[in-house]
């Protein structure tokens, strides 16, 4: 029961009425819609605006003087901050000397002309050895089980015929727009592939204890140059900001006996050293010593030699003195050797007048037994 749209449901002794108004179904309302007259009354107006008809000269050169006022209003083409804009009219480059810089431009529309924005500030990053799809570039530094290995890539051979397995990134922009465009078929795979080979190369030429030491900045200096070579080679307009190696070892399988063979190494050098430590402390040492005594001698020559000399030449006016008076130079001499004697001796001198006669003779017979020192 209740009223329904349609009119009076089935059964109830009603005639329906029709939603769209009077019609043939017989009710109340406005008949539905003529779609046919609708569009014939479309038509005719449109054709009235157009100059009478719509075949009209008139009509067609307005409509077509609108097609074109459009097309060439599509020539507006707008450059991205981070991007330049390459021209092209009939597919040749046509701005080559002066790429569009950010802002508004204007360009043949298609299909005369086209407009290529490359995005040129962006740093591009291109991995060799591994692939992190999902992790950012700090686990890529950090944890290498982060990473996934890719062995064809990432093992090299190093300059001492020893295997290392070395993950790095490539950092890269679009130093050319053009040339990055129309030069190489897909620029980024030819990154890739330079970078394995120049990789190859700077590892080939060091020993493997340099991409494990401190020398693992100039691996990276020598493969950006070598990237950087190959890209200018090609004209590929990539142009190389830096290479990160995140991590140098050796692989898996030999990575104990490897550590054993390092550490035997270090074994080596530390001896060596300590070596080198105790032969440059002993050296100056014996040489110094060496001075010393030489010195010494030489002192004590010239000691022997100058007393020599002094004793000849006393001895010498000596003589001649005794030649001049050999009385009194006899004397002399005797006062003058027991003089030495004397001095060199122990004596106690009494003196009578002191009352010598009390003086009572001792003889110390212990310290006669004693031995001469």
């Amino acid at each position: 029961t209740g009223n329904s749209p349609w009119g009076t449901p089935p059964g109830s002794g009603k005639k329906p009425s029709n939603p769209f108004g009077k019609g043939t179904g017989g009710g109340g309302g406005k008949p539905p819609p003529n779609f046919d007259e609708l569009f014939r009354k479309g038509h005719d107006k449109f054709g009235t605006f157009m100059g009478g008809g719509g075949s009209s000269a008139k009509g067609l050169a307005f409509l077509g003087l609108g097609v074109v006022v459009v097309w060439l209003l599509s020539g507006f083409y707008r450059v991205e901050s981070d991007a330049v804009g390459i021209e092209l009219t009939l597919g040749k480059w046509t701005n080559a000397a002066n790429p569009s810089p950010p802002g508004l431009h204007y360009q043949w529309p298609y299909p005369i002309g086209q407009v290529e924005r490359p995005v040129v500030t962006r740093e591009n990053r291109v991995t060799v050895g591994f692939t992190a799809p999902n992790a950012d570039m700090r686990m890529w530094s950090s944890s290498r089980e982060a990473r996934q290995d890719v062995p064809e890539e990432s093992l090299m051979l190093t300059g001492d015929e020893n295997i290392v397995d070395i993950d790095f990134i490539v950092f890269w922009r679009i130093k050319d727009g053009g040339a990055y465009l129309f030069n190489v078929f897909d620029p980024e795979p030819a990154v890739k592939l330079a970078a394995e080979s120049a990789m190859r190369e700077a590892v080939g030429q060091r020993p493997i204890v340099a991409g494990l030491t401190e020398r693992r900045r100039e691996i990276e200096q020598a493969a950006m140059a070598g990237i950087q070579q190959i890209m200018d080679k090609y004209g590929t307009g990539v142009q190389v900001k830096n290479v990160q190696l995140l991590d140098v070892s050796p692989p898996e399988p030999v990575v104990d006996a490897f550590n054993d063979v390092q550490r035997a190494r270090a074994d080596k050098e530390r001896m060596r050293n300590e070596a080198d430590a105790y032969s440059n402390s002993i050296l100056p040492e014996a040489r110094g010593e060496a001075v010393k005594r030489v010195q010494e001698a030489e002192a004590y020559r010239e000691s022997v030699v100058s007393k020599a000399t002094g004793d000849a030449e006393r001895f010498k006016s000596v003589y001649a003195a005794y030649k001049e008076s050999p009385d009194v130079t006899s004397q002399r001499l005797y006062i003058e050797t027991m003089e030495k004697v004397m001095e060199s001796s122990q004596k106690i001198i009494i003196d009578n007048r002191a009352g010598g006669s009390n003086v009572l003779p001792y003889l110390p017979l212990p310290a006669l037994q004693k031995p001469a020192p």
